[in-house]
């Protein structure tokens, strides 16, 4: 069975989740660096983990305008169709970041942490079905 990939695209690292093989939970997975290496490091995942379709945090300001980081993420976006062609999501994620610090604190899976949000914000949208 398939499961979902989860992605927070920071400047500096990218956090990482995965869903379990009936679509119904999101858990941290890793968190990457962002550089030359993280499309390879995704590749990876998708591949080890049977990734069938991928949710990535749609990064807008809060007034709901594509924000500094946007323009990266469209272009994570296009790498990886790319690469594997598989359905990518969107799911805005606004303050995923500091959800996920209240929640566990500041520690090496924050990021993973916040890709677990965004991924369950996904897998819980009554719409998506």
């Amino acid at each position: 069975m398939s499961r979902l990939l989860g992605i927070d695209y920071g400047k500096k690292r990218v956090g990482v989740a995965i869903s379990d093989e009936s679509h119904q939970m999101a858990f941290p997975h890793t968190v990457f660096p962002n550089d030359a290496q993280l499309v390879k490091n995704l590749l990876t995942v998708i591949a080890k983990e049977n990734i069938s379709e991928i949710v990535i945090g749609h990064s807008l300001d809060k007034e709901g305008n594509p924000n500094s980081i946007h323009a990266k993420v469209e272009e994570l976006m296009m790498d990886l169709t790319l690469e594997v062609g598989l359905p990518i999501h969107l799911v805005p994620e606004l303050y995923t970041t500091q959800a996920a610090l209240r929640i566990q604190g500041r520690n090496a899976m924050t990021d993973a942490a916040a890709a677990t949000l965004i991924l369950d914000t996904f897998i819980t949208n009554p719409k998506k079905k």
